[in-house]
């Protein structure tokens, strides 16, 4: 290849390069233009680790983000919520679970860390409940229906209140999930535990007997003993 067609190509390399960069700054989520999304994750987290999750939060959007230990170690870990501009608005607490919510948000990604360093032996499974709601999107519909000569004011209050007291139910289904899986693993671990110990008595009881019967019969063992001249 010439010198001036490869110094082309790295210049198209180059150009290329940045295009993507921008695009991949500019992007942004599937669903930015849904009016609500709900997320409901399981996330395992290994011992002596820390996981960071991003969300994607429309300008003036609700965002609602709780976290619940279901199993391991002592039931507890830190979650923290830090804010678009960087700034931690939940700092981190060592709890088996905590929310955070957002009623008016300014917009961008937030992040959501379960930190699990703490725990150095214990993993942990954690349930991560997420949703995002542009209340102002019921506007845009209210202002497409008035252009239809309709009244529909007092409709769209109940559909706005409806819209959010089906967010609160979702709210509390999640965290009575949350709670009958903790309880469920906590039945479990203990069963196992009951299980385990229950088998090893049983074994140290049967070996105890044995060693028990082989003295008592050793003390009973008489030699045959020949008679001196």
């Amino acid at each position: 290849m010439a010198p001036s067609a490869a110094t082309s190509f790295l210049t198209l390399l180059v150009i290329l390069g940045i295009s993507g960069v921008s695009l991949l700054e500019n992007a942004v989520p599937w669903y930015e233009s849904l009016p609500a999304v709900a997320m409901d994750y399981k996330v395992h987290i290994d011992p002596g680790k820390e996981d960071c999750y991003f969300q994607y939060v429309n300008p003036g959007a609700t965002f609602y983000v709780s976290f619940q230990v279901l199993r391991g170690g002592d039931g507890n870990a830190g979650f923290a919520v830090r804010h678009p501009n960087g700034q931690i608005v939940h700092p981190y607490q060592w709890r088996p679970n905590s929310d955070y919510q957002d009623q008016q948000s300014t917009g961008g990604y937030y992040s959501v860390c379960i930190d699990n360093q703490f725990s150095r032996f214990a993993a942990k499974l954690v349930n991560l409940y997420i949703t995002v709601i542009r209340y102002d999107q019921w506007d845009r519909y209210t202002k497409e229906i008035e252009e239809l000569s309709l009244s529909v004011e007092n409709f769209t209050e109940t559909i706005v209140g409806v819209e959010r007291n089906i967010n609160e139910i979702l709210q509390y289904q999640h965290h009575s999930r949350g709670r009958e899986a903790r309880d469920f693993n906590l039945l479990e671990d203990n069963h196992s535990y009951i299980v385990n110990w229950s088998i090893v008595q049983i074994i140290i009881i049967m070996a105890t007997s044995t060693l028990q019967v082989f003295f008592v019969r050793k003390l009973f063992d008489i030699k045959n003993a020949r008679p001196r001249a």
